[in-house]
């Protein structure tokens, strides 16, 4: 058996592909792991974990991320946000009368980087939203990955596209944007080989930076 959070960085591994280099944030220990899984098997792939104690190679703070992404020395970046609506807009700045830290540099990094991979654990009509309450950030995202499902965008038609979904049934119920969908079938399992090395030699990297999410998923101390 495997855990939700080894589905996630799985998928979140396939969808990074042969990128080269990928900025991940402080608090993103999921994709941080599908970063460190494609390390495990001998990608060259650089990872920046902003705000990090190792993983780090900023010194001026996100001044250096932002030059980089400006230049187009940045493949992949993860956003999230307190609302996702179906035109891929994110809000991080308020939501049902409650404020969160704000955008920061959400707007330049979704615009600048090459692919951009919406992010949220939450899967409900409380995040995925029909329109979000402000606008922090928009663009043309590679993929939506959330808890239960994984989306395309449909850069034509401005619209997702539910690809696969992470355990059988329904999510309309749960998704409070419309999407498009034809037959999706369930997102693939972690292969024995994959679960080996996140339980291996990724868990042991990732408990370095994310110490209570490695102590959660995999006990590690």
């Amino acid at each position: 058996m495997h855990s939700r959070e080894e589905l996630l960085a799985c998928v979140i591994a396939r969808l990074i592909g042969d990128a080269r280099h990928v900025a991940v944030g402080a608090a993103s220990p999921i994709p941080a792991t599908g970063c460190e899984l494609l390390k495990a098997r001998g990608a060259p792939i650089r990872v920046s974990r902003i705000h990090q104690r190792k993983g780090n190679p900023f010194t001026e703070g996100s001044r250096e991320l932002f030059d980089l992404a400006g230049q187009g020395r940045i493949d992949v970046f993860f956003l999230g946000g307190a609302q996702i609506d179906g035109e891929a807009n994110i809000n991080l700045v308020r939501a049902e009368g409650r404020r969160f830290p704000g955008s920061f540099g959400s707007a330049f990094m979704y615009s600048m980087v090459r692919s951009t991979i919406l992010f949220r654990e939450e899967h409900s009509p409380r995040v995925l939203v029909p329109k979000v309450e402000f606008v922090s950030a928009r663009g043309d995202p590679a993929a939506l990955l959330t808890g239960k499902a994984l989306f395309s965008w449909q850069k034509d038609r401005r619209r997702f596209r539910l690809e696969s979904t992470h355990e059988p049934g329904d999510i309309r119920a749960d998704t409070g944007f419309s999407y498009d969908s034809s037959s999706p079938g369930l997102t693939p399992a972690p292969s024995a080989e994959e679960l080996s090395l996140l339980r291996g030699p990724v868990a042991k990297a990732i408990a370095a930076d994310y110490p209570d999410f490695a102590k959660r998923v995999w006990g590690i101390n």
